[in-house]
């Protein structure tokens, strides 16, 4: 027991480790506990067992084995990290636990397999039940047999991969073990349970009785399709479906769609082992071949044919093997071996699918030519041959090949070549059938249909009828109006009978199972699943769009396509049907008067008709009828032109309005063409041959136009419709337009003598160079050069123009085409144009003996034969894509040992690629791809030559036929570092500009993980810059997936650089919309690197205007483009890497090679290359081109600037160690436009981006150019709108270290600036310590240093007062004397600008001189403060020191005699343009307190912010800001805050209001909901303020003016009445006001009335003024003592400035008693009035002497009862005094006096402030002004703002120093002089 006591004790882990296995099992039970118990699946917790779960599940005890097993099935299941255990549980598993003879045991085993399997681990399960399969003991094979049965039974087929399950199962059914075959043998059944037939290849070899036992089992299996019961975690949302299902009942209810969802059609094909078949070929079997015997012949094909027998065949050169059976079909005399011949052409074709499409073109003619063979044996055999070549190929690939015999003479190729493209056509889409391949084949079927052979007819009906079934009626009705009905019957016909091959497999065995027609676009799945060629469809169908020319055209092709298939083929109707059938919808007069001679008569029958066709529906027009009416004589030779104008005129509208067929057309086009050119009907034809147009199609409309109008001889006629035809292609755009027509009538008109037609013709030609470019030129080249010039310059004028959209034609478009329908035919439209050039077919040119001497052995001989091709094609310019046996002789010669012959072969492939076109694409397979082979040359010229033949054939056939199949993956697959890093290149660059690609791809990911871990450097990054474009295709879990087979080594890695490639990814190029013709010039550029299949460069002329052809316009196209690519989570990851250390921190003194490499290679993701190449130059100025660049495109691009702004600043910061200085200053003209656009952008720095720019700009700030160091001190300036000034002062602060006396002064200056604009709380990391680093400098050897350290101190005791002197800790003596002098100075002298002045500065940081409001240069300061104080010294000696911040320069006022504006209007206009000023001097405010108290600055600096933020420009920052407020305002406890900030607030609140007045409600883009949101609040919050009459009673006169005029110019304000509960708004301003009068101080409110007063201009004609006389007469009949209190709180309204004049009194010697008894007084009315702010500035000595002082008085006085209440007390901001009672006269009879008695006393007052009284009687002001005027709000928050800094300096000059007698007069004289100096201004400004 004393050993189970002690492991009993240990934690739970350590008991399933432990020796003991009841300590194990116990541990065992804990763990299993535990595991359920633990809710959070990523617990840290589960981390602890990972490496134990292994133990748990092959414990050697059985019991505890049990219970381990049980715990880690719980693991499993709960646990995120789980995963990572699967390798080593599994085969824990199969090894030791399948082996038990408990089934329990094996039962959780399975369990834990499945659950593995459950979280997404299928792929390792199954590796490691199949290990277990070659396990010696028969108990472990069958328990994995029976689990991998359990799997594919619970998850399905999807799930589990079958294909290295059916591979190891024959293998089974051979085991000596009954058991093992027995699980075998219901494994099979499992598996044919879910993939049919496809099982029967494989199996076939096994015991024939056990293949019947199988048989017989497979036959019992039920029919439906099985479903999966068990989900995957990443399935949850089939798992709910199919619980639903279940809940209802309804497994069948889906029907057929869901089973084919469910069931995963496996290809037999796929689940083979390939065969080698090439090295078992009889060594002399290419002399036998050749041999005379036929017996000899046919034994080597015996040979062949049986090895073909293998229904998989491995990949290799089938070259030489094709090209000799090939040789049997086309030559050998006996029929028999042909046929033997084609059997092992067919077994080649059927085992290598894709592989074989390289030898398509080789054998596909020369089969063809061989249907001429009438034994049906050998028919059947090349038919069957044929159709296999056809399974691993294109139409479009052999498409001329087929084409080329279908004229032939022999009507057996003929009739086979048709029945051929039949069986074709079923195993088609619609997609694979774009018009561009139909057209040409419907064109030879409808030629044979005429055929004299019955079977050719026969053959051809079939073929159309299975196009029609394949495609669609719409599709190919087009080109079948030509047919008569009983020839459409015939092929309607066939198309019923036709079967589709639907989901038939290429190789055979595969499920028949069949589709109704209806269902044609299902079929496209069909692809998918073949092993056949047909896989291609989908990319095919997905490449269309991106196509050259489909922008300019896509519209034009829809209108050209839909009235097609509406089309009627509508006979011709007899003179008498169409006269009875006029006659029943138009009046009897009309037909009557048709044909009068009278042509009055005749015009009143046009207008019924006319009537009559305006009310008649489109299905009951007879159009024909109708034209054929308007024809009768006299018809289109009408005489008089206001008939004839109103005939036209019907024309159009019948063709407008009824459903107008060909038929009909042809009745009048040739009546419009006679009449286009006449002078008055000219105008009436043209809009009746675009109405026809518009009904027929305008290809059709214009081509018969043209044919008529050539077929006369009338030249204005033939003028006139080239003009119609030039602007109905603008109209109609350009797609089926038959261009090789209309250019034979063109070169005819270009002929012609008129001068009129030729203009004509050309104008028509800069139409259409306009959708097919500069191609169209060489059509024109045989012309003489004068005509030729004119052409080039009409070129020229259309040179960079666009196609206009198409305006006409679409309208039908779009009710009826799809989008792939339009594309099918903008297809076709390229193809059309492509049909125009001239090839010539130089297959006869390339002899047998050219071929044989390109595959000379002396390579002279070779390079001859090689220079005869070149000029073969060279002479040919444009050439077909028949070109007999040299793609064989050339490929040859790409593996040439003589590298220039290589070079060559190249270069004539690169001539082939641009003279061939599009048909290039047959030529891929053969001659493509050994091309890229040579990318793995070890010459690097070599490698270049072969990487542009490669892009030059890209641009013809375009990516998709590259990336399908298996070879490129092949390519990939050979380990050469030389081919793998350029083939890899080159995808990278390639895959990101596709929209799709095929599935094939994925074959390559094997290999490319491969290139991951390769010796070769550069395959590695080669590798990993590719990952991020094949990732954009295949998506990120199929990545993850196909990584999951590597070694566990391996994977870990490559899962971590699909990670960093997942946040880099590229976003797919945008699909082109439908309408794209509606931008051509914008999208058609975008489309081009899209598409996979780029045709031709006339293609390219369509748009672009450009050949592609050279590289320097490739450049110049690329330059054009975006250069900042917007890379998803791009920055994300950089942050991620470098915290994770992966990548070098951006931290250097110098930067190093290193550094540059690590940010080059980071850029190359994020900028154009073209940038990125000029960005890394050795040459500046390519730098500063590229600066420039950036410039131009950083607005258009700025998220993209944005998303790799720490790669664009890293790289700035390389350039600051540069020398040379034009690079510098582009750098910084580029900074400070980019920190501009962020802070308008409101973007904010990151850290991460902070870091590495700050530290090396701060560098340049020490620059010895002042240039440089204006421009560095203008971006911070910017710098701190976008990153915290907190966050800078520390960056700063690290730059006064420097050894750089320009830097260190620079930096100390700019932390000045900060703490001046920002406050204390800016410096880091506390003020103390910041101060004291920068005292330091103090004593500084460098005058410039000292200068910039004491002014920043003095900032900081601008700021906090005295208190710096403690942050600032112990100077010496000499420091601290220079300190105490620069701060007396700095009081007194320094000039800094005003509020309005400072506003401009900080608004605009883009001008290079500013800076955080810098103070002037220090060098500059102590002349400029002479020259102040010499100026100024008259005015030092007279007024106290007033704050800098708040002071006037007067005589720029007084002297400026150009502002015409008075005084009333200079207040408006202020505050109109500084609309947020009191954000400037809240800091002095807050900074008030000598006290650095952090508690109360705090509040009172949090409370000064969110009141600054109020009067903000931006609706929702002041919203949030008066959120806060009324936050506040609604708890009592917390409202008091508010005091002391009343008058502050309002004015925000009131400067709002003007701004919501003047500004917001005058843009329109602004919501007015906004507006009306940002009103409530403005209510809300003064509603709550004047609720409390304690807060309220703050609020000063001033300030209430100016609020309530904001208020009543809001309720006159009719533009609120206009937003939506607008009343409702008004009533609320209307409950304020009333509100206000009530709680506000009443003498102020009475004081405001009488204010306003003076804004009555005809005070006679005023009701209000009378009645506020009668009101203010009834007041004074009061007592006394109302109107003492009356003016007691008048007083009490001005208590900041009434105590400032009295303590000012008190500081000076001769009115000290005189201030103490004001005081004395004062404190009498007002016994609640705080001194306290007053005095606690002062010394204890001036504080003991006021309170004796106040004492001694009091004591004098206690005798007396009567308070003294008529001290005349001086108002500080405002002009006058206010009269005190005993000087207000009262009659006897209670009345005041008149006004003039009160003038009178005002005069007497002003003579005692020494004030003028100059104004003469007549110009008295109105009786408002008899008062003291009002401040405004903002004059009076500026003012109280200057007097309480003035307060706080002259108590400390008081205790200093003493003062002489002048002293106390300085208020009044100082006054004085501020009121003369106003007067003047008034009178200037008058």
């Amino acid at each position: 027991m004393g050993d189970d006591s002690e492991w009993m004790k240990l934690p739970i882990d350590q008991k399933c480790e432990h020796k003991i296995w009841k300590a194990r099992l116990n541990g065992y039970e804990e763990a299993l506990k535990l595991f359920q118990k633990i809710e959070d699946e990523k617990s840290p917790e589960w981390g602890k067992y990972l490496g134990l779960i292994k133990k748990f599940v092959t414990d050697s005890n059985a019991v505890a084995q049990l219970k381990g097993l049980e715990a880690a099935l719980a693991f499993i299941e709960n646990a995120h990290v789980a995963g990572k255990t699967t390798g080593e549980v599994v085969s824990g598993v199969v090894c030791k636990v399948f082996n038990q003879p408990k089934a329990r045991a094996k039962e959780l085993g399975a369990d834990i397999c499945l659950m593995y399997i459950e979280i997404e681990k299928a792929e390792v399960v199954q590796d490691e039940l199949i290990k277990g399969l070659d396990n010696k003991n028969p108990k472990i094979v069958v328990t994995c047999i029976e689990t991998l049965r359990k799997a594919l039974c619970e998850f399905g087929s999807k799930i589990i991969t079958l294909k290295p399950v059916v591979k190891v199962l024959p293998k089974q059914f051979e085991s000596r073990e009954k058991a093992v075959r027995d699980e075998a043998k219901l494994l099979a059944v499992e598996i044919y349970r879910w993939i049919r037939d496809a099982l029967r290849a494989p199996l076939q070899n096994i015991n024939s009785v056990q293949l019947k036992e199988l048989e017989e089992e497979w036959v019992k299996l039920p029919t439906g399709a099985p479903k999966q019961t068990r989900f995957l975690r990443s399935q949850q949302d089939l798992k709910a479906k199919f619980e639903q299902q279940q809940a209802a009942g309804g497994d069948e209810a889906d029907g057929d769609d869901d089973d084919e969802a469910e069931v995963a059609h496996v290809d037999p094909y796929e689940l083979l082992e390939a065969v080698e078949i090439l090295s078992k070929l009889p060594k002399d079997f290419y002399e036998k071949i050749e041999a005379k015997k036929w017996q000899e012949r046919k034994e080597a094909l015996e040979a062949v044919e049986a090895l073909t027998k293998n229904p998989k065949l491995e990949s290799g050169d089938y070259g030489d093997l094709v090209r000799a059976l090939k040789k049997v079909i086309g030559k050998d005399a006996n029929v028999m071996l042909v046929a033997m011949a084609a059997k092992c052409l067919a077994g080649l074709a059927a085992g290598l699918r894709k592989k074989f499409g390289t030898y398509a073109g080789l054998v596909v003619p020369t089969i063809l030519e061989k249907f001429k063979e009438k034994k049906p044996q050998v028919v059947q055999s090349l038919q069957e041959a044929i159709d296999a070549v056809f399974l691993t190929t294109t139409l479009q690939n052999i498409s001329e090949d087929v084409l080329s015999v279908m004229d032939n003479k022999n009507p057996s190729i003929k009739q086979q070549a048709s029945l051929f493209l039949a069986r074709s056509f079923r195993h088609c889409t619609p997609s694979m059938l774009p018009k561009s391949v139909l057209k040409p084949f419907c064109a030879a079927f409808l030629k044979q249909v005429n055929d004299s052979a019955p079977e050719v007819r026969d053959a051809a009906f079939e073929a159309l009828g299975t196009a029609l079934k394949v495609v669609g009626e719409k599709a190919v009705n087009p080109f079948l109006t030509d047919v008569d009905k009983l020839k459409l019957d015939k092929i309607k016909e066939c198309a019923d009978k036709v079967e589709l091959a639907g989901k038939k497999g290429g190789g055979g065995g595969g499920e028949k199972k069949e589709k109704a027609a209806a269902k044609a676009p299902p079929p496209v799945e069909a692809p998918a699943k073949q092993s056949g060629p047909p896989k291609k469809a989908p990319p095919a169908k997905a490449a269309g769009p991106p196509k050259k020319g489909k922008p300019a055209s896509a519209q034009s092709a829809k209108s050209k396509k839909a009235p097609d298939t509406k089309e009627i083929v509508e006979t011709e109707l007899s003179p008498e049907v169409c006269e009875e059938k006029a006659a029943a919808v138009l009046p009897a007069t009309c037909m009557q008067l048709l044909d009068s001679a009278n042509w009055k008569e005749r015009l009143a029958s046009m207008e019924e008709f006319q009537k009559a066709v305006e009310q008649m529906d489109k299905s009951e027009m007879p159009c024909q009828a109708l034209v054929k009416m308007l024809a009768k004589k006299p018809g289109w030779k009408e005489t008089n032109f206001q008939v004839m104008q109103m005939k036209l005129h019907i024309v159009g509208l019948i063709a407008q309005k009824g459903s107008f067929s060909k038929t009909s057309a042809l009745v009048v086009l040739d009546g419009l063409v006679d009449k286009i050119g006449d002078v008055k009907c000219g105008g009436k034809a043209k809009e009746a041959l675009t109405a026809i147009g518009e009904a027929c199609c305008l290809p059709w409309t214009a081509e018969q136009v043209v044919s008529m109008a050539f077929a006369q001889k009338n030249p204005k006629n033939q003028a006139e419709t080239l003009n119609w035809l030039a602007n109905a292609m603008k109209e109609f755009g350009f797609a089926g337009i038959n261009v090789k027509a209309f250019i034979n009538n063109v070169k005819t008109a270009l002929a012609a003598t008129n001068p009129a037609v030729r203009t004509s013709a050309i104008t028509l030609l800069g139409v259409m160079y306009l959708y097919m470019g500069a191609p169209l030129r060489m059509f024109f080249e045989d012309e003489k050069p004068a005509l030729l010039s004119q052409i080039d310059a009409e070129f020229e004028k259309m040179q960079g123009q666009s196609p206009p959209a198409p305006t006409r034609g679409t309208k039908r478009a779009g009710a009826d085409e799809e989008g792939d329908a339009a594309e099918e035919e903008v297809d076709s439209g390229a193809g059309d144009i492509m049909d125009l050039l001239p090839r010539t077919d130089i297959s006869d040119k390339i002899t047998s003996d050219m071929v044989s001497k390109i595959s000379d052995k002396n390579w002279k001989i070779r390079k001859e034969g090689l220079d005869e091709v070149a000029a073969v094609i060279s002479e040919a310019k444009f050439i077909q894509a028949s070109i007999g046996e040299l793609p064989m002789a050339l490929k040859g010669r790409l593996g040439d040992s003589n590298k220039l012959l290589v070079q060559q072969t190249l270069n004539i492939l690169q001539q082939i690629a641009t003279a061939m076109g599009p048909s290039l694409k047959q030529h891929v397979r053969n001659l493509g791809i050994p091309v890229v082979t040579v990318l793995g040359d070890s010459k690097p010229n070599v490698r270049a030559a072969a990487l542009s033949t490669l892009n030059t054939w890209v641009e013809q056939t375009g990516m998709k036929e590259w990336l399908e199949g298996e070879d490129l993956s092949e390519e990939l697959k050979k380990e050469n570092p030389f081919l793998r890093q350029e083939l890899l290149g080159w995808l990278a660059e390639k895959l990101p500009t596709l929209r799709t690609v095929p599935t094939d791809l994925m074959l390559c990911v094997p290999h490319l993980y491969t290139c991951l871990e390769d010796r070769s450097g550069d395959v590695r990054k080669k590798a990993q810059d590719a990952l991020p474009s094949f990732m954009m295709h295949l998506g990120y879990e199929k990545m993850i997936k196909a990584a999951g087979k590597l070694k566990p080594a391996s994977k870990d890695q490559v899962v971590g650089m699909l990670e960093k490639a997942r946040a880099v990814m590229p976003a797919k190029p945008a699909v082109p919309v439908k309408a794209a013709a509606s931008k051509p010039a914008s999208s058609a550029p975008a489309a081009k690197p899209a598409s996979g299949s780029c045709t031709f460069p006339l293609i390219t002329g369509v748009v672009g205007k450009k050949p592609p052809v050279k590289a320097g316009a490739k450049d110049e196209e690329d330059r054009s483009g975006p250069i900042f690519l917007l890379v998803p989570n791009g920055k994300e990851q950089r942050i991620k890497e470098e915290k994770a250390l992966k990548i070098l921190k951006w931290n250097f003194i110098t930067p190093r090679d290193e550094y540059v490499e690590q940010l080059k290679a980071q850029m190359s993701t994020s900028l154009a290359k073209w940038l990125q190449d000029e960005l890394y130059h050795f040459d500046f100025q390519r730098h500063v081109k590229a600066i420039g660049a950036m410039i131009e495109h950083m607005e258009p691009e700025c998220e993209a600037v944005i998303g790799c702004l720490d790669l664009i600043l890293k790289w700035f910061t390389l350039r600051f160690f540069d020398t040379n200085t034009s690079v510098l200053m582009k750098a910084l003209e580029f900074l400070k436009l980019l920190f501009t656009m962020l802070s308008r952008k409101n973007y904010q720095l990151s850290d991460y981006e902070a870091s590495s720019f700050i530290p090396y700009l701060i560098l340049k700030v020490g620059e010895s150019k002042d240039g440089v160091r204006k421009d560095v001190r203008a971006i911070l300036t910017m710098l701190c709108k976008v990153y915290a000034a907190s966050k800078v002062f520390p960056f700063l602060m690290e730059g006064t270290k420097s050894k750089n006396s320009k830097q260190r002064s620079e930096c100390l200056e700019e932390l000045g600036c900060l703490i001046e604009n920002f406050g204390m709380n800016v410096c880091q990391p506390t003020p103390a310590k910041a101060l004291k680093d920068i005292a330091i400098h103090i004593g500084d050897r460098d005058t410039t240093v000292r200068n910039a350290a004491l002014n920043t101190v003095v900032a900081a005791y601008n700021t906090c007062g005295d208190q710096v002197f403690k942050l600032i800790g112990n100077l010496s003596e000499k420091e601290m004397s220079m300190l105490e002098e620069r701060i007396k100075r700095s009081a007194k002298k320094t000039p800094v600008v005003s509020a309005k002045q400072e506003r401009p500065q900080r608004e605009h940081p883009a001008n290079p001189n500013a800076t955080f409001l810098r103070k002037p240069a220090q060098e500059e300061v102590p002349n400029k403060l002479n020259q102040a104080r010499a100026q100024n010294a008259h005015l030092e000696q007279s007024a106290p020191s007033i704050p800098k911040e708040f002071q006037l320069d007067l005589d720029v006022f007084e002297n400026n005699h150009t502002c015409a504006s008075d005084i009333p209007d200079l207040v408006q206009h202020k505050l109109d343009e500084v609309l947020e000023p009191v954000m400037i001097p809240e800091r002095k405010i807050r900074s008030v307190s000598p006290h650095f108290d952090d508690i109360h600055n705090s509040t009172a600096s949090t409370i000064n912010f969110v009141i600054s933020q109020v009067a903000s420009g931006d609706i929702n920052t002041s919203i949030q800001a008066l959120a806060q407020i009324d936050e506040v305002l609604r708890q009592a406890d917390k409202a008091e805050a508010m005091s002391g900030h009343i008058d502050q607030f309002l004015i925000a609140t009131f400067m709002q209001l003007r701004l919501i007045y003047n500004t917001h409600m005058a843009d329109d883009r602004l919501d007015k909901k906004d507006i009306f949101k940002l009103y409530s609040c403005i209510i809300g919050n003064m509603l709550s303020l004047f609720s409390m009459e304690s807060l309220a009673r703050e609020a000063s006169m001033g300030v209430l003016k100016d609020l309530m005029h904001g208020l009543i110019t809001l309720m006159l304000d009719s533009r609120v009445e206009d937003i939506e509960d607008g009343q409702q708004l008004i009533r609320s301003v209307n409950l304020l006001v009333v509100r206000v009068l009530e709680k506000s101080d009443q003498t102020n409110i009475l004081r405001l009335i009488l204010d306003h007063m003076s804004m009555i201009e005809n005070r006679n004609e005023s009701e209000l003024e009378a009645h506020l006389r009668r009101v203010v007469k009834h007041s004074a009949n009061l007592s006394e003592k109302g109107v003492l209190r009356s003016d007691d709180k008048v007083i009490k309204a001005k208590v900041s400035d009434i105590l400032s004049e009295i303590f000012k009194k008190i500081g000076s010697k001769e009115n000290t008693k005189e201030g103490l008894t004001e005081l004395y007084e004062y404190k009498q009315k007002y016994s609640d009035a705080d001194l306290e702010p007053f005095l606690r500035n002062t010394s204890q000595f001036f504080q003991s002497y006021v309170e004796r002082g106040l004492r001694m008085i009091e004591s004098e006085r206690e005798g007396k009862g009567r308070i003294q209440t008529s001290t005349v007390i001086p108002q500080h901001s405002t002009d006058s005094y206010l009269p005190s009672s005993s000087t207000v006269p009262i009659s006897s009879n209670g009345e005041d006096m008149n006004a003039a008695a009160y003038y009178e006393r005002l005069k007497i007052l002003r003579q005692r402030r020494g004030l003028e009284n100059s104004t003469p009687e007549e110009d008295r002001p109105p009786f408002g002004s008899l008062r003291p005027p009002v401040a405004s709000s903002t004059d009076m928050l500026h003012s109280k703002l200057s007097q309480l800094k003035e307060s706080r300096e002259h108590f400390q000059q008081e205790q200093s120093h003493s003062h002489s007698p002048t002293r106390s007069s300085s208020p009044a004289s100082n006054l004085d002089d501020l009121k003369k100096r106003l007067e003047r201004i008034k009178s200037n400004r008058q």
